[in-house]
Formats: structure tokens, C-alpha cells, sequence
């Protein structure tokens, strides 16, 4: 009789009572007396051993225990061959001991030769395979008794497969004690230490802590410093295990794992020795170590359900994978690629002739050559494509040492990003390639991968039309324009395998699944959410500390601004903030924030070793961010060293006034970090020289440096690039003790940052569909303004596409239509005509959208029209000939002083994830032009110095209670009506207005209730509040009637 404290999973193994689950799921269980045939001294179960070897292998058998021997001496022949084999498993791991080699390579007793499981055959050609593998003796045994020097101990469960342990189990009910009370019993009372049964992999692969609600797993037991995996479901985003409505939350453990088959199949084809070289990023010490790895429970998920719905859909498919940083996307990518590599359809045919991982990660390169040999006990199936690669092969470039890996039968091939596109050309074009199957898995996909780099590289995708044309044949422009577009939406010899863990909206449309309700949502998700819980990686917005900056400026003594020179107020705006940003004064200030932060809060922590980075928001910013943090630390006598990062070289004309001594223009990383001495800025950075990094547009994405505690944001982030930037913090650091991290943000505000994380918190989802037509409403849009025919389109599509054409052929059309827009903007310059020049700058604005919106819908959408096909290439060709209206950065404001700034702390919050918040899709091209705010010099600054005027009440308090008031004011209708109805002198000396505005007042006074003091402390001010209140209602009230006719 079962106890109802029993856990569940002994309801499964017992013959009485329950449900025996594992027992009538091919699992041998023989009661509860069943542990006295355990030999606790060899760690086997003899009697499967021996079934194992005399059914399945007679004629070797035969050969040790001779059939015609004595009882006796066939005993004592029968412990000798338990012995050799309990003496193979006893040897060193590296060595060929341990379960893992002998289930996979058998072991030997001379004169004979033994395998010790038959894993499941990739093809049902071979019947005696088949039948060796349902031979497989799964057992459970319970209550094992297995020390010799403590024999009172024992273990819930022990799994074996052949009578070889494979497994052990401690079990736990939550109605009196948790998942906590089963890892303390491993760590207190499971010492591996002269225990056959628990030694790293020589018996005993892995070990599990159960109880009704949770699993945790791991494959080294070493005491008190045992670390265990969770191995858990996840619940709606989150950690832990959903409700099970049918019983344990954690039966998905015997129900799922330890189905025979998937049980078979992880021994087979999961675990794997791998040997790891880290370096201890504090002291620099190199640590070789070696681990078994045994899959988390949701990268075993995936890798399963990606070969099942692979092997059932076929080549020609896509899947994207979103998995959080922390989610061992290594290790699944691994395990995908060789899964994919053997798998086989129900016709026993390949599914995949080789399998590409694109990827810039030299880790995963090694870990795939090392499951690949670990797994299949064989080296060479990999082939990795990069220059040093080609040069040892004796080939002269990448391409000719991928064509040769292509052709030659290479199960995996490893590429760069750079490589990729000529993958895409390799299989389109070379002789014997073009019948074949690939999968692609894309490490970190993007649209990027499969859009513009290679529709270039895909113009004639099939052999027999390149043959052609070498030929001296001829392919029609129709053809080879509508063969590119089929390509890029339906190629039926492609599958992708996208992994991110930030996908975009066009990302999810590219590579989703559709649901039921038509939308694309990943094929998996591990959220992070899940990560953050399961203690993966750091939740880096808990401490987010925003700083506001409050400023003035006027003209120059002495300096005269241009009289009358009119500019669109939101370009002059963003300029003038542009200039505000890199004033040596703004920067010195946030400096001075920065390095004090640092020494206070970061320094101390990792004992010593923290780091920081400062995001700046362009190279010239990050350059003067340099000069500036050099000249403070040097004053204050810090011992701080800094590195600045960014691509290319800036010139003394994009910045003037910056000095270093001792370095000349223009400047680059090389002469501005002169300590780098030949190494790589992330090498440099690793060691105590330098404790902050100054990034701009650089180490924000797979940048990955564990003492990194602290970022310094002076940049606008949103979106995915939010997520991404403020994720390099994330990276734990146990053996130190990192598990706190601060974010100072000088620019963005905290409801935005939330915003970016929400979508990736739990599942990235998408609300709708990109319309397919959208990019016929721009076509007909850009038609309309008439600054090209459709027939200079053909003309051009003709001359750009036929081979041999001159280059005057195709841009005479493209001149034509440029000469026609310049010409219309210059007259409407002179003319002063602002409304035609806002048409032509929106024009101009939809042509880039349309080239944007085509490269990427034409990969998901076959239009089968050449129409669109020939205005992306005419258009984007265009685009860099259309002159347009001077950009922020083109602004003079050398009449311009800043005589004020201050930065002022605006607090410090934990942002949570409550709600939910889903990615949008593709919209481009709906806008229209509109009159720009035209207005003088002045007048901006003027109206910039306004919204910081009285820093007393913060940066933002009199802007946002203004704002307040006017949304009370205008939602009421007799304030509507009188606004609609009246000039505005008429509105201003309204008799209800100035009762209606102290109302609105009071209403909002208690969030304001300084300013609101203000308001009623003197009745001049009050008079002059009202009339500046009334002017914006007023104004606010007519807008939103012109803009609902």
C-alpha cells in the first residue's frame, strides 16, 4: 500500500498503487527487493550485463563463457567478464573509461569484443540493428543500497540501461519538503569520494533532485560544492513548472525524459565529454577542465521538437529560435547541427546534405568539433571556412575552400557572417550542388542575413541558367528578375534555423511560425525572464539611477546671427541639442558624475576588479569623452585607466579643439590607447590597466566581459538596440560574488527602457501581420509625384541588367529623374515655397522606405511581378542623387555660447515587467507633408531656454504640470466649444476660463503641489498663467479639430 506522502514518480515505478508509468513504458521494475541483485563493490546490475551480452552478441559471448563449460567454471568466466568490464569503466575518462564510452564503444574481454547498447538507427534498412535496439534493458531500481563503507545509505532511484547505472535520483513530496531538502541531501550525504556508484561519469552520468514540483540535475557531485542545474518546464515566462492539472507539476520528468526512446536518445546522442579552457578573468590563470555535459531541460525540448518537425516538414522551411543570453546556445546549436546532420525521413533518405552554422563565435566552432567527436567518436566532419583554414587547404581564397567543403561531403560546415553570402552563391552555381538539401542554422539572425548581402549574390540561383548564359545563350531580364524574387520566398532546398534572443518584428515575420491566429511567434522561447530567475544571468535594471540636464544659451557678445534665416524648428531643435551634447562643459559635468559614481559604488566590487563602460552617442562624442575623463582622472590623481572604441578615424575638422598630447590627427584606437601594445581592445580590457571603456556604436552587441558592473548611458536606446547595449551588464560571475549592477542614464527615460525589454521578457509576439500591399501603396504614392516615368524605370532596369551594357546606359534615366527633383527643390527654395519643399523631402523620404520595405518583404512574399523587382534597383540608385533640406549636423551654431548647465540626479528605480507590450509591424510610406514650423533663430532659442527656466522645480516639473493642466482643460466640452467658436483674444477674456483654469489646477495640485502654490501665491502671476494656459488650449483645441477634418 502506497503512502499519499509517496512522491509520484514511485507510483510510476510500482507494481502496486497508481499508475506504474515507467513500467508499462518499456522499463524493467521488479519490486522492491529488486536493489539486493545490485553489486555495490563492481556498481553494475550483473544479471542485465549478462542478458544484455547473451542475447544480443551469442557468438562473442560464446567466446568467453563457453557453452560447454561447467556450471562452475561458466560462473567464474561470467564474473571475470563483469570485472574486465567494471575495470574499463574505472579508467580515466580521458582515457576511454566511464558509462558514456562503454555504452558507446562496447569494451573488450579478450578473445572477444562486446557493445553494451544498441541506440536507435538512423534508417530501419538494417533489421538487426532494430532488433538489438529493442533488446535495450531499461531498468529502475529502488532504494539502492550502494556503499560498501556506509551500508545503512541509500538512494531513491538508480536507472540503468544494460546493468550499467546511469542515473540516481532523490525524490521529495512538497506537502513536507522541497526541491532544496533533496540538493542538500546530495551535497551533505552523497560524498562521490570512494563510492563507486557516484564517481564523475565512471558509473553514474547524472543525478537528479526531484520533488512534485521542481527538477534540478548535475553531473559532478563534489560535496558541498555541488552545482546543480534547474531542469524545469518554465512557467508562462518565468521559472519553475506550470500547474499540472493530471498531477506532479515535475511528471514530465518519467513521462517525457525518461521515455524510453528520449531516454535512449539523450545517452546517444546528447551527452558528451567536452574539455574546457577558461580563463579567470581576474587573475588571468588558464583552467582546463573537463565537464559532461547533459542537456538543460529546455535545450532538449528544442532539439527534439526542431528534428521531429523537421523530419516531418521537410527541407525548404524556417524556424526561429529565441533563446535568452544564458540559455546555453552554444551547446543547443551544437546539438542541432549534428541531429540535422543524421537525420533521415521515413523513406530512410537524408533530409540534409550538409549543415552550415553561420556564426562569429570561435566557441562554438570548438564545442561543435567536440560533441561531433564526442558523440560519434570520430573526428573531420566538421569544416570550418576562414582564411587561415584556406590557406592550410592550399586554397587562394574562402570561397574555393567552402566550394571543396560543399562538394566534398562535409556533414557540418562552420562560416562567418562574411562568408555567408557566398554559401548562397555556391549552392546556386556550382555543378552538383543545386539537387541538394542544406540547413542553415544563423547564429543571432537578423533580417540582414538573408536580405540584401545575398539577393545581390542570388541574381540566376539555378546551374542549368548560368550554364546558358556561358554559353552563349541568353536568360531574359523577366526571368532572371522573377527566378531572384522566387528565391528569396520560397526556396525548397533551404531550411533556416534562426536563433536570437531579441527578435525583431521583421525578424519574426521573416523566420516565425504562424499560430492559429495567422500572426508568426517563435517555434521556442526561453525567456529571460526565465534566465534572470534561474540565476543565469543579472537583471541589470534593478539599479537605474536617470540623470536630467538643464541648460541656457544665447547668442554671442559681439556675434550676429543671420538675419531672417528661417529653419524647420524640430531639425534646429535636434541640432541645437546635438551642440549641447558635445560642449566641453556638458561633458566635463557628466565626467565628473561618472568617475566619482565609479570610485563610490563600482570600484570596490569583484574584490577590486569591477569595470565600467560609458555609451557615448557618436565617435566625436566618445572622443571628447576620452579627452575629457583622461584631464579629471589626471587632476583628482586617480588610478583609473581608460580605453575608447570606435571604428575608422576622426579628423581635426570633425573635432576641433580636442588635444591629446602627444597624439596627432586624426585620431583612431591605435593612437588614442597607446597601452593596447598590440592587443585587441576587449584582451586589454580584460586585465587591471584599465577599469573604463568609452564605446561608440561598438561592444554594444556580443560583447561579453563578466566584471563589467556598471554603464554609463549618454545615448538615445530603444527598441532591440536598448535591449542588446544594456544586456552586456547581465554576464554572472559567481566565483566573485557579482550580483549587483548600476545603470546612470544621462538621456533616456525609464518607461522607455521598460518598454524595449517587455517584448523579450517573456515571448517576443507581434501584433499583426506586414501588409503585403504596402509596398504597392508607396509604388503608386512615388508614381504620383512624377518625378520619374515608368518608362526610364524599364530603360534603366534594361541597360543595368543586361551584361556588357555601358554605364552611361542605365544612368541616363537615373539623371534625368534626379535633374527633375533637384531642379523643382532649388525653385522652391528661392521661392520660399515651404509646403513644396516639405513634398519633396517626403518624397525623397519614401523612396529609401520603399528600397527598405521591398528588400525585406520580398523574402517572405513572391509577387511574381517584375515591377517592383525594377524600381528597387532603380530607386536605390537614385536615392544618393536627391538633394534635400540641411540636416541637424549641417547647422551653424558657432553664433551660439552656452552660458548655463546643470545635471541633476532624477532618481534611482528597479524597472519591472508587469503587462505586456508586443512588436509592431513594418509601416512605412503612410506620411504626409506637413507645413514645418518655420521660425527665426531667436525665437528657438528663446523657446528652448522656456522649458528649463526655473530649475527649482526640476528639470521637467513646470513643462509636465502645464501639460496636465491643458489635458484637464481640453477634454472638457464647454472649453472645446468656446476655443471652436472664438478668436483667440476672444477665448483669452472668457469669463469661465479663468474659474475652469483654478479648477484644473486644484485637480492636478496634488502631484504639483509646489508650482501649484506658486499659481495662487500672487495674482499677477496667476493673470499671466492663465493667459499662457489659454494660448495653448486654445491652440490645442484648434490643432486637433484641423486634423480630425
Amino acid at each position: 500500500m502506497i503512502s499519499h506522502n509517496e512522491h509520484p514518480l514511485l507510483e510510476g515505478v510500482h507494481q502496486t498503487g497508481g499508475s506504474p508509468y515507467l513500467k508499462d513504458h518499456g522499463w524493467i521494475y521488479e519490486g522492491e527487493q529488486d536493489h539486493r541483485n545490485y553489486d555495490k563493490k563492481l556498481g553494475l546490475y550483473p544479471a542485465d550485463v549478462l542478458a544484455w551480452l547473451r542475447d544480443t552478441q551469442p557468438d562473442q559471448y560464446a567466446k568467453v563463457v563457453k557453452p560447454d563449460a561447467s556450471p562452475a567454471e561458466q560462473a567464474r568466466a561470467e564474473q571475470a567478464l563483469l570485472e574486465r568490464l567494471a575495470a574499463t569503466l574505472d579508467q580515466p575518462l580521458a582515457h576511454g573509461g566511464g558509462t558514456l564510452a562503454v555504452l558507446r564503444g562496447g569494451f573488450r574481454k579478450a578473445p572477444a569484443k562486446f557493445s553494451m547498447c544498441e541506440f536507435k538507427p538512423a534508417t530501419s534498412l538494417n533489421p538487426e540493428s532494430e532488433a538489438r535496439y529493442k533488446a535495450n534493458r531499461l531498468r529502475v531500481v529502488r532504494q539502492v543500497y550502494y556503499s560498501e563503507a556506509k551500508p545503512s545509505d541509500s538512494i531513491d532511484l538508480v536507472l540503468f540501461v544494460n546493468g550499467l547505472p546511469v542515473a540516481t535520483l532523490e525524490l521529495k513530496t512538497d506537502d513536507k519538503q522541497n526541491i532544496d531538502d533533496a540538493v542538500n541531501q546530495y551535497r551533505r550525504d552523497r560524498s562521490p569520494k570512494g563510492e563507486v556508484l557516484l564517481g564523475f561519469g565512471n558509473r553514474a552520468l547524472v543525478h537528479f533532485a526531484v520533488s512534485t514540483d521542481e527538477v534540478r540535475m548535475t553531473t559532478r557531485l563534489a560535496g558541498k560544492d555541488t552545482f546543480f542545474l534547474p531542469f524545469n518546464l518554465g512557467n508562462d515566462g518565468a521559472a519553475g513548472n506550470p500547474v499540472n492539472p493530471n498531477g506532479a507539476a515535475s511528471s514530465y520528468l518519467w513521462e517525457r525524459v525518461l521515455d524510453r526512446d528520449a531516454w535512449l536518445e539523450i545517452l546517444g546522442r546528447f551527452m558528451h565529454l567536452s574539455n574546457e579552457t577558461s580563463v579567470d578573468p581576474i587573475t588571468g590563470e588558464k583552467k582546463t577542465s573537463t565537464k559532461l555535459l547533459f542537456p538543460r531541460f529546455h535545450q532538449w525540448e528544442l532539439v527534439t521538437s526542431l528534428l521531429e518537425t523537421s523530419k516531418f516538414e521537410g527541407p525548404g522551411n524556417k524556424y526561429l529560435v529565441q533563446h535568452s543570453a544564458g540559455s546555453g546556445k552554444t551547446s543547443s546549436i551544437a546539438w542541432l547541427a549534428h541531429g540535422l546532420s543524421k537525420l533521415h525521413g521515413a523513406d530512410n533518405e537524408k533530409i540534409f546534405d550538409t549543415i552550415i552554422v553561420v556564426t562569429d563565435r570561435t566557441v562554438l566552432d570548438d564545442q561543435l568539433q567536440q560533441a561531433i567527436k564526442g558523440i560519434e567518436g570520430t573526428a573531420g566532419t566538421v569544416a570550418t571556412i576562414n582564411i587561415d583554414e584556406a590557406r592550410k587547404a592550399g586554397e587562394s581564397s574562402k570561397s574555393g575552400l567552402l566550394t571543396q567543403a560543399l562538394t566534398s561531403g562535409k556533414l557540418i560546415v562552420i562560416v562567418t557572417m562574411q562568408t555567408f553570402p557566398f554559401i548562397l552563391e555556391a549552392i546556386a552555381k556550382t555543378e552538383g550542388l543545386a539537387g541538394r538539401d542544406f540547413a542553415i542554422i544563423a547564429d543571432e539572425a537578423h533580417s540582414s542575413q538573408t536580405g540584401r548581402v545575398s539577393q545581390k549574390l542570388r541574381a540566376v540561383l539555378t546551374t542549368s541558367e548560368a550554364e546558358e548564359l556561358e554559353d552563349g545563350g541568353e536568360v531574359d531580364i523577366e526571368t532572371m528578375l522573377a527566378a531572384e524574387m522566387a528565391s528569396r520566398a520560397d526556396a525548397k532546398n533551404l531550411s533556416f534555423y534562426a536563433f536570437t534572443a531579441t527578435p525583431k518584428g521583421k525578424t519574426l515575420e521573416l523566420f516565425g511560425r504562424k499560430n492559429d491566429e495567422g500572426l508568426p511567434e517563435p517555434f521556442h522561447v526561453y525567456s529571460m525572464q526565465q534566465a534572470i530567475e534561474e540565476g543565469f544571468i543579472l537583471d541589470v535594471l534593478r539599479n537605474y539611477t536617470t540623470y536630467g540636464t538643464a541648460f541656457k544659451i544665447a547668442e554671442k557678445v559681439g556675434a550676429k546671427m543671420v538675419e531672417d534665416e528661417l529653419v524647420d524648428e524640430a531639425t534646429a531643435t535636434k541640432g541645437q541639442m546635438r551642440w549641447v551634447s558635445l560642449h566641453p562643459t556638458n561633458i566635463a559635468q557628466k565626467v565628473q558624475i561618472i568617475v566619482e559614481h565609479f570610485r563610490e559604488n563600482v570600484a570596490h566590487l569583484l574584490d577590486g576588479h569591477a569595470k565600467a563602460m560609458v555609451v557615448a552617442s557618436s565617435r566625436v562624442h566618445a572622443l571628447k569623452y576620452k579627452e575629457a575623463m583622461d584631464r579629471y582622472i589626471a587632476k583628482k590623481g586617480y588610478d583609473i585607466g581608460t580605453l575608447v572604441a570606435f571604428s575608422g578615424s576622426i579628423t581635426e575638422e570633425q573635432a576641433p579643439y580636442v588635444v591629446f598630447p602627444g597624439v596627432t590627427p586624426p585620431y583612431a584606437e591605435a593612437n588614442l590607447n597607446p597601452g593596447l601594445r598590440g592587443r585587441s581592445i576587449p584582451k586589454a580590457f580584460d586585465t587591471d590597466e584599465y577599469q573604463i571603456l568609452i564605446v561608440a556604436n561598438k561592444y554594444q552587441t556580443g560583447f561579453d566581459q563578466p566584471l563589467l558592473c556598471a554603464m554609463y548611458v549618454d545615448k538615445r536606446l530603444s527598441g532591440v538596440l536598448a535591449v542588446q547595449t544594456l544586456s552586456r551588464l547581465n554576464r554572472t560571475y559567481p566565483a566573485a560574488g557579482k550580483d549587483i549592477t548600476y545603470i546612470l542614464d544621462f538621456y533616456n527615460d525609464p518607461e522607455e527602457i521598460r518598454a524595449a525589454f517587455l517584448p523579450y521578457f517573456k515571448t517576443a509576439e507581434i501584433t499583426k501581420n506586414t501588409d503585403p500591399d504596402l509596398i504597392e501603396n508607396i509604388r503608386v504614392k512615388l508614381a504620383m509625384a512624377g518625378i520619374y516615368t515608368q518608362d526610364e524605370v524599364d530603360a534603366f532596369a534594361v541597360a543595368f541588367l543586361t551584361p556588357g551594357a555601358r554605364h552611361s546606359q542605365h544612368t541616363g534615366p537615373l539623371k534625368g529623374a534626379a535633374d527633375r527633383f533637384n531642379d523643382r527643390y532649388t525653385q522652391a527654395a528661392q521661392a520660399s515655397n515651404k509646403k513644396a519643399m516639405d513634398e519633396l523631402d517626403l518624397f525623397k523620404k519614401d523612396v529609401a522606405s520603399y528600397v527598405k520595405t521591398y528588400d525585406f518583404l520580398s523574402q517572405i512574399i513572391d509577387y511574381e511581378d517584375t515591377t517592383y523587382e525594377k524600381l528597387a534597383l532603380f530607386l536605390r540608385l537614385l536615392h544618393p542623387r536627391l538633394t534635400g533640406r540641411k540636416s541637424a549636423d549641417e547647422l551653424d551654431f558657432s553664433s551660439v555660447e552656452l552660458t548655463h548647465i546643470k545635471q541633476s540626479r532624477t532618481g534611482t528605480i528597479s524597472i519591472e515587467f508587469d503587462g505586456e507590450k508586443k512588436l509592431g509591424p513594418l509601416t512605412v510610406g503612410s506620411g504626409t507633408s506637413r507645413d514645418p514650423n518655420l521660425v527665426e533663430w531667436e525665437a528657438i532659442l528663446k523657446k528652448i531656454n522656456d522649458l528649463f527656466e526655473d530649475v527649482d522645480f526640476s528639470e521637467s516639473s513646470v513643462s509636465s504640470w502645464v501639460q496636465g493642466v491643458v489635458t484637464i482643460l481640453v477634454d472638457r466640452e464647454d472649453i472645446q466649444q468656446q476655443a471652436s467658436a472664438n478668436t483667440r483674444e476672444q477665448f483669452r477674456e472668457s469669463l469661465d476660463l479663468e474659474r475652469a483654469v483654478e479648477d484644473a489646477v486644484m485637480g492636478h495640485q496634488e502631484d504639483q503641489s509646489k508650482i501649484a502654490d506658486y499659481f495662487f501665491s500672487s495674482t499677477a502671476q496667476r493673470e499671466e498663467i492663465i493667459r499662457n494656459i489659454s494660448d495653448l488650449v486654445y491652440s490645442r483645441v484648434r490643432n486637433d479639430a484641423e486634423l480630425g477634418e
